[in-house]
């Protein structure tokens, strides 16, 4: 069990942070063996309407959703559907006769992307940049953008083609770089199981693990339990955030066309707690198999060579971790930026949604914020330190 005073402490912390306007609220959950041993929430959901946050407050994941994805695409690995050596335009035509850029050049990929390196991150498809890459992917979700409400929306498979088709930022296995290859792997699942990927996930995850509000949209019934979305206003004020990012629909209010496996679920801190539970429990939860002890090991391990782990060293506050199958991983605790253990692993949301899994010290925990541009934020780290340093 948690002492009083790391309990004390971090609400304490969160209360502050929520005093200085850095975030509206948020609550936070922390298991051991399988069992909740701290839940906390603050602060509101709506400012607006004095709402505040609870158990049972929706949050988009954005990035939250790569975990989940990953688990999918092992499911089908699991069931010999798919080998990981496989080059994604066997499953998406948008893939095939790949470009990359080199310098000012773009020339052809010296070998094809394979669903390995979208598990990796090592494909070449990245979010946004300077390069002819990045702007024809940022380029790309704008048209996503413009026609989310239109009577022709994109759908997975139509966008992941067109991405396909747009040239690399480096030859596949080179390097690492964080980007849109979650996306990607969401189409393969959709074109491999024959079911759209929010179906997918729906049946082999969402209800086996009773998480009963998680998904690519929200009903009506339940819109109301919808945390509302800030930004810093640069003058340290939070604003109300409406707009809609990387083709996702800032509301949730309806079935999206473009069910995206890199940023577009939502879930409460409940129903994301089971699905991590799942993966510390060698893939199990209550009786119910998602995955193999075996497969849940080498989901939550990492995958880089030498090489591409220079990718990953570039990111200062992923020091100490590598990366592999859409997760960050613990593997040198003395060159992390707080408390941890060998072999933790989890990752974040751009709007502050946050999980990791310690399998050393049986422990997982979650936090729940939404605001802009978030990732994993100081306050997400403070938060981390007392609790995981009390475990």
């Amino acid at each position: 069990m948690l002492d009083k005073e790391a309990m004390d402490q971090v609400k304490k912390v969160l209360r502050r942070s929520i005093e200085k306007n850095e975030i509206a609220g948020g609550n936070v959950m922390v298991l051991k063996g399988g069992k909740e041993i701290f839940y906390h929430e603050e602060g509101l959901a709506d400012r607006e309407a004095g709402l505040p946050i609870r158990r049972d407050s929706i949050f988009r994941l954005y990035s939250m959703s790569k975990p989940v994805t990953a688990a999918a695409v092992m499911i089908l690995l699991e069931r010999g559907e798919i080998d990981l050596y496989e080059p994604v335009s066997q499953y998406l035509d948008g893939f095939k006769n790949q470009m990359v850029c080199e310098g000012d050049r773009v020339v052809p990929t010296e070998r094809e992307v394979i669903l390995k390196d979208l598990l990796s991150m090592t494909s070449g498809l990245v979010y946004g940049g300077e390069d002819t890459a990045g702007r024809e992917t940022e380029a790309l979700f704008q048209e996503i953008d413009n026609r989310l409400f239109s009577d022709s929306p994109m759908d997975t498979v139509e966008v992941m083609n067109k991405l396909g088709k747009g040239a690399l930022a480096f030859q596949p296995g080179t390097h690492w770089q964080y980007g849109t290859s979650a996306d990607v792997l969401g189409a393969v699942v959709e074109v491999v199981s024959g079911k759209r990927f929010g179906e997918f996930l729906q049946k082999e995850i969402f209800e086996p693990l009773d998480m009963q509000d998680t998904g690519f949209w929200i009903p009506e019934e339940k819109g109301s339990r919808l945390v509302n979305a800030y930004a810093d206003n640069g003058k340290g004020e939070l604003l109300l955030y409406t707009g809609n990012h990387l083709g996702i629909i800032n509301k949730m209010d309806r079935e999206p066309a473009f069910e995206s496996g890199g940023a577009g679920l939502v879930s409460t801190i409940e129903d994301y707690a089971r699905f991590a539970s799942m993966l510390l429990n060698e893939g199990s939860l209550n009786g119910v198999q998602i995955l193999r002890p075996k497969t849940v090991k080498y989901l939550t391990s990492n995958t880089l060579n030498a090489v591409q782990q220079k990718g990953v060293d570039n990111w200062l506050t992923l020091s100490g971790h590598s990366y592999g199958n859409l997760m960050r991983v613990m593997t040198d605790c003395s060159k992390a930026g707080g408390f941890g253990s060998l072999g933790e692993y989890g990752w974040d949301g751009w709007m502050g949604a946050y999980f990791c899994n310690c399998p050393m010290d049986d422990v997982t925990f979650l936090f729940m914020m939404q605001k802009t541009d978030s990732g994993t934020t100081a306050l997400t780290r403070k938060l981390r330190n007392i609790l995981l340093g009390s475990c």
